[in-house]
């Protein structure tokens, strides 16, 4: 008579199969595990060599589940959980782990905060530390996990992965800027006031030259030190600003703000999570990286 266990297979390639029929790529299943995409990869290939059963159909990055993956996943779902839970309760409630992060305080305040609320509801067993500067932290000496920076990349003494991409442009009140505006934009921001962030001084000179237009005249303008500020100024319609996506992007879309001249590219800078060399990462750390970098990829 055969046992229940002769019908169990494997546990890793249960959690790759389980991890990617929720995600949908390999690539995702992978950093949600800690492995890499050609582990799940050959996670699943064994558990359908042992099922004698297609599991998925690929199609690219992207995986999909058969009809029998579908009813495999959905008897197993259950019992996975069921799992993590009967484990959860043996053990007992688990102390919050402590996760510091550092990031400039533009980013924190304009990307990241909107967004706590649904990290917390996550990840209830994390602390997540925020250290809000511009100054240029040593991780390894200061013991910080992980750091969000701004620029092309290269720093010494950290391993840095790429986040997301920035795109500036200039940004008002709705109707501050007349309709029409972005056929002739030189003559729509000679009649406008300018905002400045001085932590760019150069953007509207870099914006104009990259659109094709003559240096816009920086007489009158308005001189704020943080992107905050500059957005702030621009939806009481004291004038006009450079906004940068993705941190504008929130009040583009609730109707605070305006691109009256579209989108632009011009940026030359980026963001990149950052983490100390050597050094090996906690697994809050790592779960907490993951969830950036999902966040990352939405842009």
């Amino acid at each position: 008579m055969a046992e229940a266990g002769d019908f169990l297979p494997p546990f890793a390639a249960l959690r790759a199969f389980h991890a990617a029929a929720r995600h949908g790529r390999f690539r995702d299943a992978a950093r949600d595990l800690g492995v890499t995409e050609s582990a799940v990869s050959h996670q699943i290939r064994r558990l359908e060599k042992l099922v004698r059963v297609r599991l998925f159909d690929r199609n690219g990055p992207h995986v999909r589940l058969t009809a029998k993956g579908r009813r495999y996943f959905a008897a197993i779902d259950p019992a996975l959980l069921k799992i993590a839970e009967a484990t959860r309760a043996l053990t007992g409630p688990r102390e919050r782990g402590q996760v510091a992060l550092t990031l400039p305080p533009s980013l924190a305040m304009l990307w990241l905060i909107p967004r706590l609320s649904a990290f917390e509801a996550a990840f209830p067993d994390i602390d997540l530390q925020l250290n809000t500067t511009t100054r240029v932290v040593d991780l390894r000496r200061e013991q910080v996990g992980l750091a969000i920076r701004h620029g092309q990349g290269a720093w010494p003494d950290v391993e840095a992965g790429f986040l997301f991409a920035e795109t500036a442009m200039p940004v008002c009140r709705p109707g501050y800027v007349l309709e029409g505006a972005a056929d002739d934009p030189a003559a729509a921001l000679a009649a406008s006031r300018l905002i400045v962030n001085g932590y760019f001084p150069d953007e509207w000179t870099e914006w104009a030259r990259a659109r094709g237009i003559g240096d816009p005249s920086m007489a009158n303008t308005l001189r704020f030190e943080t992107q905050e500020q500059v957005l702030a100024a621009a939806e009481e319609g004291l004038g006009v600003a450079i906004g940068r996506s993705p941190l504008v992007d929130g009040r583009i879309a609730s109707g605070a703000l305006e691109a009256p001249f579209g989108a632009s590219a011009f940026a030359h800078a980026a963001y990149y999570l950052c983490r100390a060399p050597a050094v090996t990462p906690t697994a809050g750390a790592r779960r907490v990286a993951r969830w950036l970098r999902e966040f990352g990829e939405e842009g």
